[in-house]
């Protein structure tokens, strides 16, 4: 399964970065393996909809679930639309979050955490 760990920095050490759609980097992770895909955000200095464009980066990438600290309404909904779940108040080291995600530690979440201005 190929998860995607947004994060501040380029590798499973890095820490997770709170925001979805202004988050620097996206890590799509295989849970079983730990092979990663580094993927820079280039929606991340967007004036507007970058949630929306993060989302369908998910999406043309086969994530089949986030995680993040926040997320919007419009990123939730596109992640949604995609098929791709989601779960929100992730903290710490990407790693650390895969693996909590492994043992059934994270959440999934319904929708959004925070407002549409917010930049999550």
């Amino acid at each position: 399964m190929k998860v995607c760990v947004t994060a501040q920095g380029d590798n499973l050490q890095a820490l997770v970065d709170p925001r979805f759609g202004r988050a620097k980097y996206f890590l799509a992770v295989d849970v079983d393996s730990l092979d990663f895909e580094v993927i820079e955000n280039v929606n991340a200095q967007g004036t507007g909809g970058v949630g929306i464009q993060s989302g369908r980066l998910m999406a043309d990438k086969g994530v089949e679930c986030v995680l993040t600290g926040n997320i919007g309404p419009n990123a939730s909904d596109t992640l949604k639309a995609a098929g791709i779940k989601f779960c929100l108040g992730a903290t710490g080291t990407v790693l650390e979050a895969v693996e909590k995600y492994k043992k059934g530690e994270m959440t999934l979440s319904e929708g959004s955490n925070v407002d549409s201005k917010s930049g999550a």
